[in-house]
């Protein structure tokens, strides 16, 4: 079994240049290939309209803590999979927007209490 790395600066040490996948884009594939489901009926069953999924499984908007519980809920997976990825990808996101500006931040040293 692999050992995966969860550091939350794991991405920016090792230089990653593509982007996180979109949850979304694993949504959209359990939907269309394991489970089969048309759009419309996966947002029937999980009590949303087709407008609200749609543009969740496209990777235009961001996959917030209540629609993945309802994903969750539908196929039978863990919402905090879902969650992560969005966390992943928002990060990737930030790092490529703040640049240098970030790099210039210097880090403050805490001092231990004695």
């Amino acid at each position: 079994m692999r050992k995966v790395n969860l550091r939350p600066d794991w991405h920016a040490l090792h230089g990653r240049t593509r982007a996180p996948s979109h949850p979304g884009e694993l949504m959209r594939e359990i939907i269309e290939e394991h489970v089969e489901l048309s759009v419309t009926e996966a947002a029937r069953r999980m009590g949303i309209s087709r407008q609200a999924l749609h543009p969740v499984l496209r990777g235009r908007t961001a996959v917030s803590a209540d629609m993945a519980l309802r994903f969750a809920q539908l196929v039978g997976g863990q919402p905090e999979l879902f969650l992560r990825m969005q966390e992943n990808l928002d990060l990737w996101v930030a790092r490529q927007r703040l640049g240098a500006r970030l790099a210039r931040i210097a880090p403050i040293t805490i001092k231990k209490a004695a």
